[in-house]
């Protein structure tokens, strides 16, 4: 299953569960009890909040796509030719070598959203996931200033 796939079907899941929940909420809050009123509303904003989640996470992915296809027709993509140990996961010291250069080229220039994108999979690559999410991030907002 590609990964498109799994995320629609999570999504679904997700929404459903969503429902399931905020019906319940409804239910609590029909029963007039002041404290189950309160509980009620409580459950009612859980999916809610957990609805903005998924939402903002699906437009992160979208995004994170869509530069990476105008990256590619550029010929820009970073080359992921980075020695592997057997378990298929990239060699930490490689990948914290070629680091470094994507890092400089970020430094040398911190307005062009393609090095903050070829960061960002050099933090994934050294397996540093929340500066490539912060990386990306910013990628994302040089790219729509333009």
């Amino acid at each position: 299953m590609t990964a498109k796939r799994v995320v629609v079907v999570i999504a679904v899941v997700f929404i459903a569960y969503a429902g399931l929940l905020g019906w319940r909420g409804v239910l609590l809050i029909g029963t007039g009890d002041p404290v189950a009123i309160v509980l009620g509303i409580a459950v009612l904003v859980i999916p809610l909040v957990g609805l903005y989640l998924v939402w903002r996470e699906l437009q992160f992915g979208r995004r994170t796509e869509a530069l990476a296809r105008e990256l590619a027709e550029s010929g820009g993509l970073p080359v992921d030719d980075l020695p592997r140990r057997p378990s298929g996961r990239i060699d930490r010291a490689a990948a914290d070598a070629a680091f470094t250069k994507y890092k400089e080229e970020a430094e040398a220039a911190p307005d062009d959203w393609r090095v903050w994108f070829r960061l960002s999979t050099a933090y994934d690559a050294a397996g540093d996931r929340k500066r490539a999410r912060a990386s990306m991030r910013t990628a994302i907002e040089h790219r729509t200033e333009r």
